[in-house]
């Protein structure tokens, strides 16, 4: 404890200095008592007062002595007054706490930068004002997790429980800031460990740099108040990212391996750079190289207490100002876009960066300097990581930190071209997630930057766009030329250089029947589905939610053939009772007018996890209590359901219940079973009831399964991970998992004539339904019902307009045949 720099002995509870200078002078003495210092450094202390202000904010004044006074310091230390009446500092600053900080060197900055913390910490730091044990103090000034031991081995806090992550592209911004969020809710400390390295729990950044990998086991602690409630909240929020993070892979590593497609290829052989294909489409134009220039921040030292509030005020307004962006970007590209700017304003939060620019502005430098150099060494130390996708990340700590910097000084805004022309490729070597979303599409017309990934905030935002875009072009595209004519194609990530007029006729010719095609398909869109001869395949919606519908029908769904009703579960403390079901499905039902729909029965567990249904930890929850099994177990979850779901029958609606993850006949039988006792009770209609084919046993079981239900509807996602032993969401393996390998149309094709021979009809809600090729295929192998995302519907709806039923049913015949899906998607190719 001797060695320590704060010990009992130097704090001192329920001070009443009579002033500034006796405070200092009092702790100063309490730092010599100790054999801290020599006592002539207690005047260096008050000297220092003399040349700067050593208020620190929120109450707190740190004095310290003069560098050149160093050698009066015998060992580091740090003396705590308390003063719960406060203590005027200089004029409109009073505080409460006295830190006087003696260190021989730089191992201060340790101290400080628990202090800046604190700062930032309302809820630990307001209680320390009035404590009346010196334990507390001590406690709070206790090195962060988020620094290594000194033996550099990682340790626990008091309190822990592990989890292992299960995010497919692992801890990346959007679900960090939702952990630092929620441990911030808490007054205990906490931290995350993995292997030997640990993290701040409330501190995003600090988060980040563990480098987390799909799989990683993380130790989760806490010590100090509620601690282990605190370790609970923490949890939970990390689970409840779960869903968000596995569909948003799932759907990426759909699109990714939905299709192979002719592209455009230039008539003679341009020059052209490659990149890394970001956003899809075709441009022609102009190239604006967008120069970037280094931005030089001036040093202009000043107090330490002006400069704590004007930085205090920057953040205040740029969080706003990020607010509003996100509403912006909310009502015009959609709510995922819109969290690209939610865990931007989540990292002017994270306490490094407010300690690192509090460090330098106490050393002498100003503010704007302070700040600039602190978002620069955090962003090069997250770029040095070795991952791409928290490489990506730095973009968005610069961007943000930009916003600050722009706020604290608007003389520092550096004059971007924008006498763009109407056909612009703009280049550059990177463009902030913020410019991206403000570009004027009527001039923009493709983007290529030198640096960044397809997974930054940028490219995401970019295909949201609909902005052809490619990215990790390297040094080499800064060094096009100015004004010269180029082709971006988004599609193979490459920018083709003085293309001749043969290739510009041939790009416009290519751009103009993608174009006519879309438009074509958008015209017919409202058309029946059904395949050239008039073969009827009814076209289905998948949604969630009662206000998706309108959007649905408009797109062309024919019904829903997909409600996902495990959505009115998250992101809440208790599962919804019986009259919030009953609303929502009486809103469904009112939303589609008399169509069709299909309400799927709540399909938790696997990859769709709810905290406060308190499900036990599997190691392989995929084959374990997921869908019907869960639903079996947990009556208390599908009777209120049930009830719902047969009252709104009542209303006269047409209305189908379809159960999950079947795979044997009891369970069948005793839904049923379940459905009848509701339905008797309550007096109401009989209902179709279906089940998904989801596993290989609901599959090759089909023809016994039939007469016992009214519909089967396929789940080609799952069905693909079961049948191939290949989890979907797999980083490496997600794009394996195809849904058009030939062993998984095999388990379609007997799905089909099992329920034919009971005159049975099929569909198919997974991904595969709105890929315009498998769609081919579906129709094909004899599929009577596809129900998808309602951006598909009019491309499928146009792909089996092209092709009589005749004609496909021979291309699911040599499907069938090959022996992979590589080899099925190259029969597919020539398919328009």
């Amino acid at each position: 404890m001797s060695d320590s720099p704060l010990t009992p002995q130097l704090i001192r509870l329920g001070c009443r200095p009579a002033g500034k200078e006796a405070a200092i002078r009092e702790a100063g003495a309490m730092l010599a008592d100790a054999g801290r210092i020599a006592p002539d450094y207690i005047d260096s202390l008050l000297r220092r007062e003399a040349v700067a202000n050593t208020y620190l904010g929120h109450s707190i004044a740190i004095p310290h002595g003069m560098v050149e006074d160093r050698s009066l310091v015998l060992r580091t230390g740090v003396a705590v007054l308390q003063i719960p009446d406060g203590l005027e500092w200089n004029p409109g600053q009073r505080i409460h706490l006295l830190f006087a900080i003696a260190a021989r060197s730089d191992d201060h900055l340790v101290m400080l930068r628990q202090l800046t913390r604190l700062l930032q910490d309302e809820a630990r730091l307001l209680p320390l004002f009035h404590t009346a044990d010196p334990a507390e103090l001590i406690a709070a000034l206790e090195p962060s997790v988020a620094d290594p031991l000194p033996d550099g081995e990682a340790q626990d806090l008091d309190h822990g429980q592990e989890w292992r992550l299960d995010y497919p592209n692992g801890l990346h911004a959007r679900p960090a800031s939702l952990w630092s969020e929620a441990a911030r809710r808490s007054p205990a400390r906490l931290q995350v460990r993995h292997g030997g390295r640990t993290a701040d729990a409330k501190n995003l950044l600090s988060l980040l740099q563990l480098g987390l990998r799909h799989g990683d086991l993380v130790s989760v602690s806490a010590r100090g108040p509620q601690a282990e409630a605190g370790v609970d909240l923490l949890l939970k929020a990390m689970r409840e990212a779960s869903l968000a993070e596995q569909t948003a892979a799932a759907i990426a590593a759909q699109r990714a391996g939905a299709r192979k497609t002719v592209g455009w290829q230039p008539a003679g052989a341009p020059l052209s750079l490659p990149g890394v294909a970001a956003s899809p489409g075709l441009a022609i134009g102009t190239v604006r190289v967008l120069a970037g220039e280094q931005l030089q921040v001036p040093d202009r030292p000043i107090s330490l207490a002006e400069g704590g509030d004007r930085l205090h005020q920057a953040l205040a307004d740029t969080r706003r100002q990020l607010s509003q962006l996100a509403d912006a970007t909310q009502a015009t590209l959609g709510a995922a876009e819109a969290g690209i700017f939610r865990a931007q304003a989540e990292l002017l939060n994270d306490t490094d960066l407010i300690t690192l620019s509090c460090q330098l502005m106490v050393a002498g430098h100003g503010v704007e300097w302070s700040w600039h150099q602190a978002v620069e060494r955090l962003a090069e130390k997250i770029s040095a990581l070795g991952n791409p996708m928290l490489a990506a990340r730095a973009a968005d700590l610069r961007d943000v930190g930009r916003r600050v910097l722009l706020q604290l000084d608007p003389s520092l805004q550096t004059r971007a071209s924008t006498d763009f022309g109407p056909d612009t490729l703009l280049l550059a070597a990177d463009l902030a997630p913020s410019d991206t979303a403000a570009l004027d599409l009527s001039r923009i017309k493709g983007l290529a930057t030198a640096h960044g990934g397809p997974t930054a905030h940028t490219a995401i935002l970019a295909r949201t766009l609909g902005l052809p875009a490619l990215v990790a072009a390297g040094s080499a595209l800064l060094d096009v030329a100015d004004g010269s004519p180029a082709i971006l194609d988004g599609d193979a990530g490459r920018l083709y250089l003085n293309p001749s007029d043969a290739d510009l006729d041939s790009a416009r010719d290519w751009q103009r029947r993608q174009r006519d095609e879309r438009d074509k398909q958008q015209a017919q869109r409202q058309q029946a589905g059904q395949t050239a001869d008039g073969r009827r395949i009814e076209i289905a919606a998948n949604i969630n939610r009662p206000d998706q519908a309108a959007a649905a029908l408009d797109a062309g769904a024919e019904g829903v053939g997909l409600m996902r009703t495990e959505f009115l579960f998250l992101e809440r403390e208790a599962a919804p009772d019986e009259e919030e079901q009953l609303a929502t499905y009486l809103a469904m039902q009112q939303a589609l007018q008399g169509r069709p729909l299909i309400v799927r029965a709540l399909d938790i567990g696997g990859d769709k996890q709810v905290p406060y249904l308190n499900l036990p930890r599997e190691d392989n929850p995929f084959l374990g209590m997921r869908g019907a099994r869960l639903l079996l177990s947990r009556r208390e979850l599908l009777e209120p359901q049930l009830r719902a779901l047969y009252r709104a029958a009542k209303a006269g609606k047409p209305l189908s219940i379809m159960f999950p993850m079947i795979s044997s006949l009891k369970e069948i039988t005793r839904l049923k079973g379940l459905c009848e006792g509701v339905r008797k009770e309550l007096d109401a209609p009989q209902l179709p009831i279906g089940i998904m084919v989801e596993v290989p046993a609901a599959a090759l079981l089909a023809d016994q399964f039939a007469p016992y239900v009214d519909f089967f509807s396929i789940g080609t996602n799952d069905l693909t991970q079961y049948a191939l032993a290949m989890d979907r969401q797999h980083p490496e393996l997600a794009a394996e998992a195809d849904s058009l390998h030939p062993a998984v149309l095999r388990l379609i094709r007997q799905t089909v004539e099992g329920a034919a021979a009971h005159k049975r009809w099929v569909g198919v809600c997974g991904g595969l339904a709105g890929d315009p090729h498998g769609a081919a295929v579906l129709a094909g192998l004899g599929v009577d019902e596809l129900s998808m995302s309602p951006n598909d519907i009019a491309a499928v709806k146009a792909m089996l307009r092209r092709h009589d039923h005749a004609r496909l049913r021979e291309l699911a015949e040599q499907a069938l045949a090959c022996d992979s899906a590589e080899e099925v998607r190259q029969l597919l190719e020539g398919l328009a």
